[in-house]
């Protein structure tokens, strides 16, 4: 047997997931990087590749809660020190706020947050001064941070000021505040099913929502879940299930999905037996789209394609559906870094692209065709706004006003010209972790 005698240390346990999640929100606050290009993909960070899947799970609540609750962390923080959070030193800064959410917010004891909080500025260079800062800031949060929490939770700080104005002035105040309560919470996990929801839901121990979707808690992977190497189930959140459903029955006709990746609506249409052309313009999105189909044994054709400047067939299309690239501010409550890193232009800058993709898919489309056009914004230049736009300039489109019957009933996503628009309090639940509804807007148009 080898001698033992000159191996490394193991280290202490926790550690990696949280050293890994420092350089996320890092990653995020510093570099302006997305979640998903530090979790998936060629840009993921590469020791993730070295945790278990506990500690993975662990690691993406870690920086989930800290983005979730980023403005009321700053306020307990600058509230617990007297110069402020170091600015010369980020994983001090990270540190700080992961062992902060995990003593206000998760179940990690408080001895534990503090000591591997401590040991991660230890190990960096830059940082390693500020250990008994850290551990003395973190003491104080085991005492006192509840109370200096409790004192601003009425204020929304957890939205940046420029995202709760605007909603305020489009939604009202109220509803606002509402909606930024409802991103505070961890979400659900959705799935749409290709049948029979309750039996689903019941092995999953889940619960059936009024859509059909099955809503359930996460633990573990969702790979290792019955019914995903099956294909029988994809995961999708409730309210993005609801613009396939407005073209009604699609059996034989022709759907073009222009901004298709990852994937969730072409499945929908294909499983509902449409012939759905998938246009999206990143190669890789496309593969992950092409592999998602396969596993669910769903056919459809796949374009790697600006949608803008597609040529498509010369006999058009029964419908186009547009998911169109936006601010997402809608998906907050599942990519808590959108907050973080959209400002107030990018929504200027989005709607001259949803201007292109519309006048592009009116020409795509047959006469008496149907028009779906969706994004997962909140912001009603994204989605009101663009479609007054689109009826003002393009004389040919009428737009037919949605009906609840074709939304599982659900009047309150029904706005008064007859368009759909899901907020984020949609869906309540005495449990918070299974309320809530993505922010969509759709609108149904058709072509004379």
């Amino acid at each position: 047997m080898p001698s033992q005698r000159f191996a490394p240390p193991s280290e202490v346990p926790g550690l990696a997931a949280r050293r890994i999640a420092a350089d996320i929100v890092d990653g995020v606050l510093h570099k302006h990087r997305t979640l998903d290009d530090q979790l998936d993909g060629s840009g993921a960070h590469p020791g993730l590749k070295t945790l278990a899947d506990r500690d993975r799970a662990l690691m993406r609540r870690l920086v989930a809660t800290v983005l979730r609750r980023l403005g009321t962390l700053g306020h307990v923080l600058s509230r617990l020190l007297d110069k402020g959070i170091p600015s010369d030193a980020p994983r001090a800064q990270s540190a700080l706020l992961i062992g902060a959410a995990q003593i206000l917010w998760m179940d990690v004891p408080d001895h534990a947050a503090v000591d591997l909080s401590v040991r991660l500025v230890q190990s960096d260079r830059r940082a390693a001064r500020y250990a008994g800062l850290v551990n003395a800031v973190l003491r104080r949060c085991a005492r006192e941070g509840t109370a200096l929490v409790e004192e601003v939770a009425a204020q929304s700080l957890d939205l940046p000021p420029w995202l709760l104005a605007r909603w305020s002035a489009h939604y009202g105040e109220a509803t606002a505040r509402e909606m930024a309560l409802a991103l505070g919470h961890e979400p659900s996990l959705d799935l749409t099913v290709k049948s029979d929801a309750a039996q689903w839901a019941s092995r999953l121990h889940g619960e059936t929502l009024p859509t059909g979707t099955v809503r359930m808690l996460l633990h573990g992977s969702v790979t290792m879940l019955p019914g995903f190497a099956e294909g029988q189930w994809w995961v999708q959140d409730a309210a993005a299930t609801l613009p396939a459903r407005l073209f009604g029955d699609v059996k034989g006709k022709s759907i073009a999905d222009l901004c298709a990746a990852p994937g969730g609506k072409t499945a929908q249409l294909a499983h509902a037996g449409a012939q759905v052309t998938a246009i999206d313009r990143s190669p890789a999105r496309v593969t992950r789209l092409r592999e998602n189909l396969a596993r669910l044994s769903l056919q459809a054709e796949t374009v790697v394609a600006d949608a803008v400047e597609w040529a498509g067939p010369a006999e058009g299309f029964d419908g186009i559906l547009i998911d169109a690239p936006c601010t997402s501010t809608g998906t907050i409550r599942r990519h808590p870094d959108v907050a973080w890193l959209r400002q107030e232009s990018d929504v200027t800058a989005m709607t001259v692209l949803q201007q292109r993709l519309l006048r592009k898919s009116v020409s795509l489309l047959k006469p008496g065709g149907t028009l779906v056009y969706c994004t997962c914004s909140l912001e009603p230049e994204e989605g009101e706004q663009a479609v007054a736009t689109l009826l003002a300039s393009e004389p040919a489109l009428r737009r037919v006003p949605i009906e609840a019957s074709e939304v599982a009933g659900l009047d309150e996503i029904i706005t008064g010209d007859g368009d759909l628009r899901t907020l984020p309090s949609h869906l309540p639940n005495a449990d918070p972790k299974l309320g809530g509804l993505d922010g969509f807007f759709a609108t149904r148009l058709v072509k004379s």
